[in-house]
């Protein structure tokens, strides 16, 4: 595998080989923990407290967000060592294989909202860990530099691929943790865990706010949904499902690491909303450069698990753009938001703003493929997956013009139901006051698609040939202009 390292990778959406199907699921662990642990999840860790949470209030909603949305995550790891694809071409044996251009707007909002984190946050970390060691003020300019270096850097690991990223990940693992569990003798002194919270919930009372604060935690583990078959797909089909699902699950748990520094630091910053700038005026002179350090390998990881996936995917939907143009493309788009929304909107609104419409429409996403997975058997024509993207027609997942509207008409009213009820600073639906102020979009969002697909499904039941029983001579070669 070293020798591998410093190639760049050349494999697109096209199922890996069977023999380059080297991978393991504690890889899985690495790339999934990896690119969490690390200054994106922990500014998700300080909202709480920037909500008017008390300490214990927002680890216990933290905690709650994160177990949910790891049990809802983990069966996304089934798709990869089955179909040798990632996700978002997985799903067109339950959308369609046009239909599937909905994971890939999954994905696109997901590599665009955690990408801006990443580099926001990275940088804003390095500049202010700059300014407390040199004593140096560098403003917009420096933060500006940062922005772009580290956006660099993240640019350049995506284009050498996969291996590459496993070993920033591999080293993101062990040193993030170190630095962080160090953050117990940098603040442990001044730590309070009865603090109290401010006492103004960011939704006027405790229940909405603290639903609020679960959903936050939630968005974390459910934006890998559309990411996970991007390495998945490098293990092999021969190991047990509870290893592929143990793996994500566990790696959504550690993230409570991350999560807990965010929370329990956020109560010492005077400004909890201007995290970053706190944090590094009341860090120990000391422990500056292991923020930088953490900075900007969590920068890495976390941009590239985002990014790598979604150039990736793009690649296959305009076949003119190979995976390297397509990164390149989405990652100039990205860099410009992340300008945009630091020097010129208000960051953390917007980051809550996607948080919430990446777990209104991913989840829904989600539980869609998790119950065509059961009906299915785990049964996937691997090369029919590939119709769209070598721009054919027919085969098995064909359904009607490419899409199957069975879960498009599940999907739909799923995500406008949890839009409409949605109770967030920034989305507020019509609907947000059914519940008492309480923000129910999530359960409703997942209630409905888990509702509407098996009754479509049921009423309308989808073509025999989707299925393993079926006779695999199915009409797959029509040619795209026929």
């Amino acid at each position: 595998m070293s020798s591998r390292v410093t190639e760049v990778e050349q494999h697109g959406i096209a199922p890996i080989p069977p023999e380059e199907q080297t991978s393991r699921p504690r890889d899985l662990f690495r790339m999934a923990f990896g690119g969490a642990n690390t200054f994106a999840t922990i500014i998700l860790g300080t909202l709480p407290i920037a909500y008017g949470l008390s300490f214990r209030d927002a680890a216990l909603a933290t905690a709650l967000g994160v177990v949910v949305g790891g049990l809802v995550l983990a069966p996304m790891a089934l798709f990869g060592p089955r179909t040798r694809t990632n996700n978002a071409v997985s799903s067109g044996a339950h959308f369609g294989v046009v239909g599937r251009c909905v994971g890939s707007f999954l994905s696109l909002l997901t590599a665009i909202t955690f990408f801006a984190i990443s580099v926001w946050v990275s940088g804003d970390a390095v500049a202010g860990a700059a300014q407390r060691l040199f004593g140096f003020d560098g403003g917009a300019v420096l933060r500006g530099v940062a922005y772009g270096v580290i956006a660099l850097a993240t640019l350049v690991v995506c284009i050498y691929g996969y291996r590459f990223m496993l070993l920033v990940n591999r080293i993101a693992v062990v040193l993030g943790t170190l630095i962080m569990l160090l953050g117990i003798v940098a603040y442990g002194g001044t730590f309070d865990p009865g603090y109290a919270g401010t006492g103004t919930y960011a939704l006027g009372t405790f229940w909405p706010t603290f639903t609020l604060a679960a959903l936050t935690a939630l968005a974390n583990p459910i934006s890998f949904g559309a990411f996970l078959g991007d390495w998945a797909r490098y293990i092999p089909s021969s190991f047990s499902k509870r290893s592929l699902l143990t793996a994500p699950f566990l790696a959504q748990v550690a993230t409570l690491l991350p999560f807990g520094f965010g929370i329990a630091t956020a109560t010492l910053v005077a400004n909890p909303a201007d995290y970053i700038t706190g944090l590094t005026a009341i860090s120990p002179l000391w422990y500056a450069i292991p923020l930088i350090v953490v900075a900007l390998i969590g920068g890495l990881s976390t941009g590239t698990t985002s990014l790598y996936g979604t150039g990736l995917d793009f690649s296959s939907i305009f076949p003119r753009l190979s995976r390297v143009q397509a990164t390149l493309l989405i990652g100039t788009l990205s860099v410009a938001f992340i300008f945009v929304g630091n020097f010129v909107l208000d960051m953390v609104s917007s980051i809550n703003a996607f948080a919430t419409l990446i777990v209104l429409c991913t989840s829904p996403w989600m539980v869609i493929m998790m119950i065509g997975f059961v009906q299915r058997r785990g049964f996937y024509d691997v090369a029919d997956l590939q119709v769209f993207n070598e721009g054919r027609r027919g085969g098995r997942y064909w359904f009607t013009r490419g899409v199957n509207w069975r879960a498009m008409a599940a999907w739909i009213p799923a995500t406008t139901l949890g839009l409409l009820c949605a109770n967030t600073p920034m989305i507020a639906g019509p609907l947000r006051d059914v519940a008492g102020g309480v923000d129910i979009s999530l359960l409703v969002t997942l209630v409905t698609a888990a509702v509407a697909y098996p009754v479509l499904v049921k009423l309308f039941p989808e073509p025999p040939e989707v299925f393993a029983s079926a006779p695999a001579a199915v009409p797959i070669a029509l040619p795209a202009e026929a």
